[in-house]
């Protein structure tokens, strides 16, 4: 794709030739799968200054180079790390960013992991941490303090999808003086691009639909012009590189991603609209359904929706949740999300300091995968009917 502007292609073309030029191969479209430690130089004067392109395993290879580039296209960042899973991608820039003494101010609808490495690892490096309401918005700037290094945002909420607004709160935060750090995950850079909202850094579990068929683990991290060599200081200091098989598989997946995203899309709008119509239902998580309240917020900011949304009972408890999901024969019982088969889990908010509901049963979160949308419909209607049974 050399001489073309990609910024003038459309997002399915990006997808399928970002990150490699064919003529840099001897014209094999895919790149090269790189297994790379040792790097030799020509000579001593080379390798004392370093002055060449790859120096070691650590520091980026052809392969890793050309997901990075592949994402940097996509979210229109400085730069892009390749870290071993959407754990590490969390973890890395909030090392990266965050001393003893600092004050970080996480959303409380937080992936669980997020939490349990703030509660644990960042509390005992003596950094302070704080939760705040999804629905802050631009009220973020009463929570700030001298202090406050970081603010992180995920949106729409793990689990119970509410919808932050990420321009406010950016521009609040910068105003405090912190970094704007998002979990982008659920959209994607092709429903959501966070560096043009005012996010500093972009965090994906690249593991989801990235990736797309439950098969690897992988994390990308991409960061604006002004927080790109603080972020790439920190990666290399901790040494948390990738594998190249699981970087490629990435990149693989990547090219069909978009796709995959349509149909994602199309199907969990069918059956999120559906369900609210089913009896036993007391209503659904879903931001691009009229009826959410973030979903004003959604329509003005996002152009997509993914395929992973919650249902909340019509009442019960563990029980009716328990019967649901064991009157599954299609969905899975799995956690993660983004492959290509429809996942079912009990969502537990026990961990939640603010973001606590009410709601008026268990909640259910589905991962709408590529199967055919009636036999989905009929696989939930047996669960709905033996949880209402119990």
């Amino acid at each position: 794709m050399a001489g073309r502007d990609f910024d003038t292609m459309g997002i399915h073309t990006r997808l399928a030739h970002a990150g490699n030029d064919p003529r840099d191969y001897f014209g094999f479209v895919n790149p090269p799968v790189v297994h790379a430690s040792t790097v030799l130089f020509p000579d001593a004067a080379t390798m004392a200054a370093r002055s060449q392109k790859y120096t070691y395993g650590t520091r980026g290879t052809p392969t890793s180079d050309a997901l990075a580039e592949a994402i940097d296209a996509l979210e229109g960042s400085a730069g892009t790390i390749i870290v071993p899973s959407g754990l590490a991608a969390v973890t890395i820039p909030l090392l990266a960013f965050l001393s003893a003494g600092d004050h970080v101010l996480i959303v409380d609808s937080v992936y669980f992991p997020t939490r349990n490495f703030a509660n644990t690892m960042l509390a005992r490096l003596g950094i302070e941490v704080e939760y705040y309401d999804p629905h802050v918005g631009a009220g973020i700037q009463a929570l700030m303090k001298p202090n406050t290094k970081v603010v992180f945002t995920e949106s729409p909420a793990s689990n119970t999808f509410e919808m932050q607004d990420i321009p406010a709160i950016a521009k609040a935060a910068h105003a405090g003086g912190a970094v704007v750090m998002m979990d982008n995950t659920w959209a994607t850079p092709l429903y959501f691009k966070p560096l043009d909202h005012g996010v500093d850094i972009s965090i994906h579990a690249a593991t989801k639909y990235p990736a797309g068929h439950s098969d690897v683990l992988l994390g990308t991290v991409s960061a604006n012009a002004e927080c790109w060599p603080k972020l790439h200081q920190g990666f290399i200091t901790l040494g948390c590189c990738s594998g190249p098989d699981d970087v490629y598989q990435v990149l693989r997946g990547l090219r069909t991603m978009g796709v995959r995203l349509e149909r994602h899309q199309e199907s969990a709008l069918d059956i999120a609209r559906w369900l609210e119509t089913q009896s036993g239902v007391a209503r659904v998580l879903h931001p691009a359904l009229e009826s959410h309240p973030g979903h004003a917020l959604w329509k003005r900011d996002f152009c997509g929706s993914s395929g992973i949304f919650s249902v909340v009972l019509a009442g019960g408890g563990v029980k009716q949740a328990h019967a649901f999901l064991d009157a599954l024969r299609i969905f899975g019982l799995g956690y993660s999300w983004g492959g290509y088969e429809s996942l079912a889990v009990h969502v537990s908010l026990a961990d939640r300091v603010v973001a606590k509901g009410p709601y008026e049963g268990p909640i259910i979160r589905l991962q709408i995968g590529l199967e055919n949308v009636e036999d989905l419909k009929a696989d939930i209607a047996t669960g709905l009917a033996a949880a209402t049974a119990v």
